[in-house]
């Protein structure tokens, strides 16, 4: 089965070797999305609601590339740094769907790249 990679320059450059999505089959999987905005590349820091807000629009924009929106989302994994964040990460995340939310679980973990406090990937269905 071929695999088709999907970025948008409406969300970062990857900052390794790997690409923002990769769709394979009727699956797309999205790597994991850090508060960098992708439009001046500076990272947001230090105010957890503005740097899960712009993890969520970086989610949206690759979402988008693929012509799919959070309804597609079936599974997501949030990383946080402290999970004393997980509140205000989990009502910022919240808004970004309808009620009907995909699977998910959220882990706190020593440090995340460039020593971010969160990072989001989602796994969306292409067709539903």
């Amino acid at each position: 089965m071929p695999k088709q990679i999907i970025n948008t320059d409406k969300a970062p450059s990857p900052i390794g070797p790997y690409n923002q999505s990769v769709k394979a089959g009727n699956l797309l999987f999205i790597s994991g999305q850090i508060p960098v905005n992708p439009a001046t590349n500076e990272l947001i820091t230090g105010d957890i609601l503005q740097e899960t807000q712009q993890v969520m629009n970086n989610l949206e924009a690759i979402l988008s590339e693929a012509k799919l929106t959070f309804e597609h989302v079936v599974k997501t994994t949030i990383f946080l740094s402290d999970m004393s964040f997980f509140a205000v990460v989990n009502e910022v995340y919240g808004s970004y769907f309808n009620g009907d939310y995909p699977a998910r679980e959220t882990v706190a973990v020593k440090t995340l790249p460039k020593n971010v406090n969160v990072e989001i990937s989602m796994i969306a269905v292409v067709s539903i």
